[in-house]
């Protein structure tokens, strides 16, 4: 099936991107997640100055992400701004790639999935440069490649499968817990393909993995694989798996629990926050169960029609990503599969109607699903949706900001604290030495189920001292971290009493060993505390 864009496909997607620009101001000028947004800078950092991932410090996905900013921060320098440009052009595409796969349904149900997935989307990951989207985006990519390349779309279907097998590798570059969804999208893509194609996308595939010969060969193969699997899927669940499904009367997640910056007064009638977090759930699996059974029927009904395998490549992927939803049922994660699963769902909407009803004109029942999939987002789950992004365009706009921006040696971040953070980077500078070790985490080290990364980055003249960058309970407070030794080691301290309070109904609640908190005691000594919200602290080696 050939797609004829014309005027009409020019102007949805002039409404797509003017909805994706308007609440951009908003943000870049957002705080982001502390820890998220500050490995995702410091990270790419380390790279570049040699540090290995899984070898040198824990990394939880594929190297992809990571080497791309490296890549950026080397020509652009290292920066919020590049991070967070990357991170918007990673969900543009992944919001685009909807439109151009839904449209084989029609405009209008294209304008409306690829509108669903933006509210889901950007305001569950933000600006911030995940290796999700960037994931995500590729795939969809790869979706839209072999689609074309099976269809014969052009002059030269062999470059298309080529180029499908490439972005397929490197989505898994990015997250190799995306070979479910790549897999059962490309097997359906590729049943019946010419050999010679289904060649020719083996060899995309194998370039697009090949950089993992690298980093197998830099932090060793059992390293690499323990890190990028055992680690993410096995032993960090008990620490991070949240209720399935969510609890109705109240939130799970300590972050949902903390707030956030939305001010944004929501003029629709809704439920609570928690019980809208329950539906959103139930929803999105049974979008899985529907799309899975269109996808089946379409193939089944028509072996011939190209739409009915794309529909089934997409309701593969879109069951494929479904794990991220249960392996930690908050907010966010939600958002990151609904971008997928649920925004297409307007999609086999239209296409079982269609199939019953060939007289009815598929403009107005691609109106009325994805219409009915804006209405639920408007009026049932819109606290972590469309309120989010609606706050965002107020920010925009001028509207109730609430973050500041601290900039520290040439590095810039946003914070709705901006004091406290202000005091302790000014007073960091004048008591430290470039090339002194830091370590930053919380006040209590038994328990290290966050922190706040950021500060490697602020201060970039200190050298991280630790391998837990990125903080996980059960991991870097495990007996056999070696985090006590790490600290023994540091010269810097920065520790915050933020996630002390950190309660959620798994393996986070639970205590490690005390003994790095009685290094600190013994080896450090007290700057100051920074506060009162939240209170920071600054140590430094006793000189004694």
């Amino acid at each position: 099936m050939r797609l004829h864009f014309d005027k009409r496909d020019a102007l949805a997607l002039s409404v797509l991107l003017a909805v994706f620009a308007l609440p951009l101001l908003g943000l870049l000028r957002s705080p982001g997640p502390p820890m998220e947004e500050g490995f995702m800078l410091v990270l790419p950092a380390r790279v570049l100055a040699g540090a290995v991932p899984n070898k040198d410090f824990v990394w939880l996905y594929g190297p992809g992400s990571l080497w791309t900013l490296a890549g950026a921060f080397r020509v652009f320098g290292t920066s919020i701004w590049v991070e967070r440009t990357i991170g918007l052009l990673q969900e543009l595409v992944v919001v685009l790639s909807v439109y151009g796969l839904a449209r084989r349904w029609g405009r209008t149900v294209a304008l409306c999935c690829s509108l669903a997935s933006l509210v889901f989307l950007v305001p569950s990951i933000g600006p911030t440069a995940l290796p999700w989207a960037g994931a995500i985006a590729l795939g969809l990519l790869a979706i839209i490649a072999a689609a074309a390349s099976r269809e014969g779309a052009t002059r030269h279907p062999g470059r298309l499968a080529l180029l499908a097998g490439l972005a397929t590798g490197l989505a898994l570059l990015y997250r190799i817990d995306l070979v479910l969804a790549l897999g059962l999208a490309m097997l359906a893509l590729g049943w019946r393909a010419a050999p010679t194609r289904r060649r020719i996308f083996g060899v995309g595939l194998a370039v697009g993995l090949a950089p993992y010969l690298v980093q197998f060969a830099t932090a060793g193969v059992g390293t690499a694989l323990h890190g990028m699997i055992t680690v993410p899927l096995i032993q960090l669940r008990n620490g991070r798996r949240l209720p399935i499904p969510p609890s109705w009367s109240h939130l799970d997640g300590f972050l949902e629990r903390l707030g956030s910056l939305v001010a944004l007064r929501w003029p629709l009638p809704i439920t609570t926050a928690s019980s809208q977090l329950t539906i959103w759930f139930l929803v999105l699996v049974a979008s899985g169960v529907l799309l899975a059974v269109a996808g089946i029927a379409a193939v089944r009904r028509d072996r011939t029609s190209s739409n009915a395998w794309v529909l089934l490549a997409i309701a593969g992927f879109s069951v494929g990503v479904l794990p991220q939803a249960f392996q930690r049922a908050d907010s966010a994660h939600l958002g990151w599969v609904s971008c997928v699963t649920l925004a297409f769902v307007p999609v086999a909407v239209v296409d079982v109607v269609r199939t019953r009803r060939p007289q009815w004109r598929t403009s107005i029942i691609g109106l009325a699903a994805g219409g009915a999939l804006l209405v639920f987002i408007a009026f049932v789950i819109s606290t972590f949706t469309l309120r989010s992004y609606a706050d965002f365009s107020a920010q925009s706009l001028g509207a109730h900001r609430q973050s500041t921006l601290v900039t520290n040696r040439g590095r810039s971040w946003y914070t709705a604290f901006p004091k406290p953070l202000v005091d302790i980077l000014r007073t960091a500078d004048r008591v430290t030495r470039p090339g002194q070790r830091l370590l930053v985490g919380p006040t209590d080290l038994r328990k290290t189920p966050y922190s706040e990364a950021f500060f490697y980055y602020s201060l970039p003249q200190l050298v991280p001292a630790t391998r837990y960058i990125e903080m996980d309970p059960g991991i870097a407070n495990a007996s056999d971290s070696g985090l006590a030794n790490e600290v023994r080691h540091a010269d810097v301290l920065i520790l915050s009493d933020q996630w002390n309070g950190w309660d959620e109904p798994n393996g986070s609640r639970t205590f490690g060993p005390n003994a790095p908190n009685v290094v600190v005691h013994q080896n450090f000594c007290l700057v100051g505390t920074y506060g009162p919200h939240p209170h920071y602290q600054l140590y430094v080696r006793c000189r004694s």
